[in-house]
């Protein structure tokens, strides 16, 4: 599953430089999935949903830092465990229940937008 920041989060910032996937966002700023990714042009999700590379996203909050789940592989492929949680010094970064994902699709996500 994705890593969420939850209210709790002071936005000390030490959590973004830490993702690997560039998943972790300031409160209020757009994210993209060409940041931090080797992914460019259309991105085909199926059943009618393209979307750009480098169109920006809609922040998921304006309060605190926040993860773009599409992006967020718990730094599977990269580390042993999810960077951001590891650094976060009041823990405000745990597992979505609304985004649960495997291992196998964790690495999947992370093989589609690191191109090796």
């Amino acid at each position: 599953m994705a890593i969420i920041i939850t209210d709790e989060c002071i936005n000390c910032g030490a959590c973004e430089p830490e993702c690997p996937n560039t998943a972790i966002y300031e409160p209020g700023v757009p994210w993209k999935f060409s940041d931090g990714t080797d992914l460019s042009g259309d991105l085909d999700f199926g059943e009618g949903q393209v979307i750009g590379a480098d169109d920006e996203m809609e922040p998921i909050s304006d309060e605190v830092y926040y993860i773009a789940p599409y992006k967020c592989t718990e730094c599977i492929g990269f580390h042993e465990e999810p960077q951001c949680a590891a650094v976060c010094p009041v823990d405000c970064c745990v597992p979505d229940p609304d985004n649960e994902e495997t291992e196998e699709e964790l690495t999947a996500k992370k093989d589609w937008m690191h191109a090796e």
